[in-house]
């Protein structure tokens, strides 16, 4: 049998109470800081698991508290301006259709003229609506308005505009408009019947700019069958047996044309960089559409106009202001995607070019402009028929020849009545089309906010299984650790006495 020394025990019992007293020091700083470890070495298994817990929490905590508020923030700022849009166009349409009716006063044409004025500043602002500074519809280019916000001659593009078949529509020209007479002698000229005023309906496919620079014959293009560019200009083809090739004429001014009663051959087609238009002749539109050809067209542009859309949110185009440093800008699909839970993202921006076509202000300065030629036409009706009254017209040849004048303005005012119903009537149709983009893009903008709600009440319920997995993971009951401190105090205690007790006798209280 081992002999037990007195060293023996007080090595011990050192030992002991020492442990104890750790374990003590342990509880009580777990009663102070309520977790289960201080360090990675109290517990390695702890640890690495409050590692993950805490790395995974921080993640959803920002998606749940800064990212999906951030998305939300913009869809809600881009479903506002999409409804103002479709507010707008929808006051347009209703322009429409009732500029499209028979029976209009000069005050009823005032009237739509000036609301429509209002209308069209007020589409493309929406467009510019910007969210903390960031622009919402132009794509990656989140610093660049929409449009330009005041008049700029100096910034010159070069433009790549596509073109199709389907943009070919009809237009009515106007010759021999009457200029009303000032003096005797200029009423006694009278209007002769082949100055009368006429109608020419022209075929032409409108730009997206006016005012443009000149082009060559090769820069308007269509794509053959094998997916190809070929110029346009000697296009062979063959209609009702007559074979012919397709002219294209870049040369000729749009006031020497207007001149001319608008003459076109049937071949041709027309580019008249003063109105931004490419007029067709019969031939040349029936051979165009007939292949449903896709066409394309590259002019420069200097000098932009308050309101007009920025070239680089539409089309393929260059930035040529300054000639040796030219800035390239290549039309494609930009969505912004925002990280909203782990590994799912969410498109939060709207791109104009799926909400606002380029050409809607030029739709609405069409429409102004018949209102306005048919409320010049009417006037010059009335000043005429105000001139019947007067003194100095009173003999029996005046009235004859300012008859004559009479019956060529009620003739000009009669076809611009007729050109304001037909072009407010073609005007239903496309406001229309421009309602419809509007409103298929707030469906689409619903269905993501939708989707971002779904994940936000995802995400919340995550945040808050992680919260308990951490807390259950480190934390401790503040009841169960005094508990437990208690006995380990009483242990400690008593570890205390029982060494003063063991090591208090000695081999002498024996002798």
């Amino acid at each position: 049998m081992m002999r037990v020394t007195n060293s023996m025990i007080s090595r011990n019992s050192m030992t002991n109470m020492n442990h104890n007293k750790v374990n003590v020091d342990t509880l009580n700083t777990q009663m102070t800081t309520q977790k289960k470890i201080i360090r990675p070495s109290d517990d390695p298994i702890i640890a690495v698991r409050a590692l993950r817990l805490r790395s995974n929490l921080s993640e959803l905590n920002q998606y749940y508290e800064r990212n999906i508020p951030d998305a939300q923030s913009w869809l809600e700022i881009t479903e506002g301006a999409l409804n103002n849009m479709e507010k707008l166009l929808e006051n347009i349409y209703t322009k429409c259709v009732d500029g499209s009716t028979d029976v209009k006063t000069q005050e009823d044409r005032a009237a739509i003229l000036k609301d429509l004025q209002s209308l069209r500043k007020q589409i493309y602002a929406e467009g510019n609506t910007d969210c903390a500074g960031r622009s919402v519809f132009t794509g990656y280019k989140t610093n660049s308005q929409l449009t330009f916000l005041k008049d700029d001659q100096t910034v010159k593009y070069e433009i790549t505009e596509p073109l199709s078949y389907k943009d070919i529509e009809e237009k009515r020209f106007y010759s021999n408009n009457v200029t009303v007479p000032d003096t005797r002698e200029e009423v006694l000229e009278g209007v002769e019947i082949e100055d009368m005023p006429q109608e020419h309906v022209i075929h032409r496919i409108r730009l997206s700019y006016e005012a443009l620079g000149d082009i060559t014959q090769n820069d308007l293009q269509y794509v053959d069958g094998n997916g190809n560019l070929r110029r346009l200009n000697g296009t062979q083809y063959t209609i009702n047996g007559n074979r012919d090739a397709i002219s294209v004429n870049t040369t000729q001014a749009y006031d020497d044309w207007a001149a001319s009663g608008y003459r076109i051959a049937p071949n041709e087609v027309k580019y008249f960089k003063e109105t931004g238009e490419l007029v067709f002749g019969e031939e040349a539109a029936t051979y165009i559409g007939g292949q449903k050809l896709q066409l394309s067209i590259t002019y420069q542009k200097q000098g932009f106009a308050e309101g007009e859309v920025r070239p680089e949110h539409y089309f393929n185009c260059k930035n040529i202001t300054d000639g040796d440093n030219p800035v390239t800008y290549v039309k494609e699909n930009q969505e912004i995607k925002y990280t909203v839970a782990f590994n799912q993202e969410l498109v939060v921006n709207t791109q104009a070019k799926d909400v606002l076509d380029a050409d809607i202000g030029r739709d609405v300065d069409e429409l102004t402009n018949a209102v306005q030629a048919a409320i010049a036409a009417h006037d010059k009706v009335d000043k005429l028929k105000a001139m019947q009254e007067e003194q100095q017209y009173s003999d029996e040849e005046s009235q004859a020849k300012l008859k004559e004048w009479l019956e060529a303005a009620e003739k000009e005012a009669s076809y611009a009545d007729d050109n304001m119903q037909k072009v407010y009537a073609r005007g239903i149709t496309k406001f229309q089309g421009h309602m419809d983009r509007v409103k298929l893009a707030r469906t689409d903008l619903g269905s993501r906010e939708s989707r971002l709600k779904l994940t936000e009440n995802r995400m919340s319920n995550q945040q808050a299984t992680f919260e308990k997995l951490k807390s259950r993971n480190e934390d401790m009951e503040l009841s169960d650790i005094i508990i437990e401190y208690t006995a380990a105090y009483n242990a400690y205690q008593a570890s205390l006495q029982a060494s003063a007790k063991a090591n208090g006798q000695t081999l002498l209280n024996y002798l």
